[in-house]
């Protein structure tokens, strides 16, 4: 694994750094003492004004604890398909015994947790069906693959203080990346042939872009649904998989010429795709090297998903540059992926993509404010926020180039 330093490649403040008035430090200092002290906490606890306060967090103390446990059963579920069986129609705990190949003794626990974490709900006549937080990942084959996909996230957070000490010898993250070394940077870039030599990390590639696509949507419908094409003519997705995106925004924006770069095995996928959904005279796939080779050229729209929260900020700055150079006069990059908040902020998914980034071995989450920096500091002119429905999903930032 990469140094953590290297990894991490900090360049923000700690959250909370800042000048502070003295009273505010006195302030907490009393108040993590009454917080602390066994005596307070049972006067705050049997105290009618203050004892849904200790309830709550006791509830949240324990959910922490208790986190693990519920991402089992979660798994556990998904292998067993069971919400997928009784989203057909709700089920008795010996149909689905039966169905799942399990002891109903064993399922029962199993459907019992699921009930509380409301992935089940009891439907009358000793019937199961859908809870409400069982419904999306019955409904959504990307949640159910990225599900599965965190057994191999579990396995390096075994012991999360090796992980942070960079001491995991045998990292199942690392080793699911795609990215091989590649030969040394061309002046152009070339366009993905289906007689493309395949290596050994053929499977690997295919592997990573086939959860990298089923996950892709919720982030596409968000750019779908915040950001107009209506005044673009050519789109360039950098880092585009295997052409999830533009292959709906192909259908959505009929007008547009849309071009893909990445890595020649995964080009080379996503020119399959395409022309297995008859889109090969709409979609050029080219294959390359983001931080070795030139982009192609002649889009007025560059667009990058998930791509700059999986690489440290040398990587961005490079891949930030070479976008700028590729863009015209007055064109525009629009990047969306999952951001960290402000301190003024609530936290969204801030605490799972830390780790998660941290066990994947590159990259990091990043704010707003600092991607905006970036990307001022690539050339751009000017960088917007857009608001888009689930920013716990992705955010967007739209960064423009002076004409």
């Amino acid at each position: 694994m990469p140094q953590l330093q290297r990894q991490l490649d900090l360049g923000q403040p700690a959250a909370g750094a800042g000048n502070r008035p003295a009273w505010r430090d006195r302030f907490d200092a009393w108040k993590d003492a009454k917080l602390t002290d066994p005596s307070f906490s049972r006067w705050a606890a049997g105290n009618v004004l203050t004892r849904w306060i200790v309830r709550r967090r006791a509830a949240q103390v324990f959910d922490m604890m208790a986190g693990f446990i519920y991402s089992q059963v979660l798994l556990a579920c998904v292998r067993l398909r069971i919400l997928e069986v009784v989203n057909e129609s709700p089920r008795t705990l010996d149909e689905l015994a039966q169905i799942c190949q399990v002891p109903a003794a064993g399922l029962q626990r199993l459907i019992h947790s699921a009930v509380a974490l409301e992935l089940l709900a009891p439907r009358g006549q000793n019937r199961y069906g859908l809870g409400v937080l069982g419904a999306p990942v019955a409904g959504h084959a990307g949640i159910r693959a990225m599900i599965e996909h965190h057994a191999v996230l579990y396995h390096d957070m075994q012991d999360p203080v090796a992980l942070l000490r960079d001491q995991v010898s045998d990292g199942q993250m690392m080793a699911y990346w795609p990215y091989v070394e590649t030969q040394g940077p061309t002046t152009e870039p070339k366009p993905a042939r289906e007689s493309a030599p395949r290596t050994w990390e053929e499977e690997k590639v295919s592997r990573y872009s086939q959860l990298m696509s089923a996950s892709q949507p919720f982030v596409v419908d968000e750019v779908l649904a915040t950001y107009s094409f209506a005044h673009h003519h050519c789109v360039l997705d950098v880092g585009g998989g295997q052409g999830t995106f533009v292959s709906r925004l192909a259908g959505h924006a009929p007008h547009l010429k849309l071009t893909l770069f990445d890595l020649p095995q995964v080009a080379g996928l996503a020119q399959d795709n395409f022309k297995k959904q008859s889109l090969s005279g709409r979609i050029e796939a080219f294959g390359g090297d983001f931080l070795k080779d030139a982009l192609p050229e002649g889009a007025d729209l560059v667009t990058l998903v998930r791509v700059a929260h999986d690489h440290p900020d040398a990587h961005v700055n490079i891949i930030l540059r070479a976008i700028f150079k590729a863009l015209p006069a007055g064109g525009t990059l629009l990047l969306t992926e999952p951001m960290a908040q402000a301190e003024h902020e609530a936290p969204l998914g801030d605490a799972y993509f830390h780790f998660y980034l941290l066990a994947m071995g590159s990259g990091r989450l990043r704010t707003t404010h600092e991607l905006t920096g970036m990307m001022l500091a690539a050339g751009f002119d000017r960088v917007d926020v857009l608001a888009n429905p689930m920013p716990l999903q992705t955010r967007i930032l739209v960064a423009k180039k002076a004409k």
